[in-house]
């Protein structure tokens, strides 16, 4: 089964190997028939600590690292100003 890759943007790199990235996903409303946005959270294995708050990464989804871990970092988008 392929794995799922997301995009999304860096929102803590607090914790020691882990980062987490905000996902947004953009959807019309079934009955208001607007585009809305939602957003989620995801935590993300970063063994070098090289991302930072800002910036724009690509995560795939693989076997639980730990109890919150579910996905590792793949690609980086664009570093923060």
């Amino acid at each position: 089964m392929p794995k799922r890759i997301l995009q999304g943007v860096v929102v803590s790199d607090k914790a020691d190997k882990t980062i987490v990235v905000r996902v947004e996903r953009r959807f019309t409303h079934p009955l208001l028939k607007k585009v809305v946005r939602r957003s989620k959270k995801y935590q993300a294995h970063d063994p070098a600590n090289a991302y930072k708050v800002g910036d724009k990464v690509r995560i795939r989804e693989c076997a639980p690292i730990s109890k919150t871990k579910r996905w590792v970092v793949i690609a980086d988008e664009g570093k923060a100003g």
